[in-house]
């Protein structure tokens, strides 16, 4: 399928808005260490709005969009674009925002996120010194992604009245 390319100035504002930088750390149970570093990057949005994931996708140059199913919770279906390679948040993503910078405070998340990523491409991960400069990195790219005590607009927008009914 070749959808046309968005606008990269676009990508990075829609980045701004609903773009996801996370390292999250989790058990593993055939590592050596018996955890690993989990690092991705994301953009969730309702399924309806998939098209505009599918095209965000062909200017940035890799990554996957997958279908996301909330039905339990009572939410209408998403869709998710997400690159979870290093090598691809290396050789694309990366570049990508160097050259279309992010303006919001997710900018300083993205600097964090990005230090993560390299430390992770020169595989320092795999080393005990490497592993905590990570987990410090992920500490500090925490602070800017406090949630408030009340429910955000996000979670409300994505309920549908009474759950969602699909036939």
């Amino acid at each position: 399928m070749n959808l046309p390319k968005v606008n990269p100035h676009y990508v990075a504002g829609f980045i701004d808005g609903e773009g996801s930088f996370s390292v999250g750390i989790a058990r593993h149970k055939t590592l050596r260490s018996g955890i690993e570093a989990r690092i991705q990057f994301s953009i969730e949005l309702r399924a309806d709005d998939r098209e505009i994931l599918n095209r965000i996708q062909a200017t940035i140059g890799c990554g996957k969009v997958y279908d996301c199913n909330y039905e339990r919770y009572g939410w209408y279906p998403h869709a998710k674009y997400k690159i979870g390679s290093v090598k691809e948040m290396k050789e694309y993503l990366l570049p990508f925002l160097d050259r279309y910078p992010l303006q919001a405070k997710k900018a300083k998340v993205y600097q964090l996120f990005r230090e993560v990523v390299d430390i992770a491409y020169r595989k320092e991960h795999l080393t005990p010194s490497g592993f905590a400069r990570i987990r410090k990195l992920r500490d500090r790219m925490r602070v800017y992604g406090k949630k408030h005590r009340w429910e955000t607009a996000r979670v409300r927008e994505n309920r549908s009245p009474g759950g969602v009914r699909l036939m």
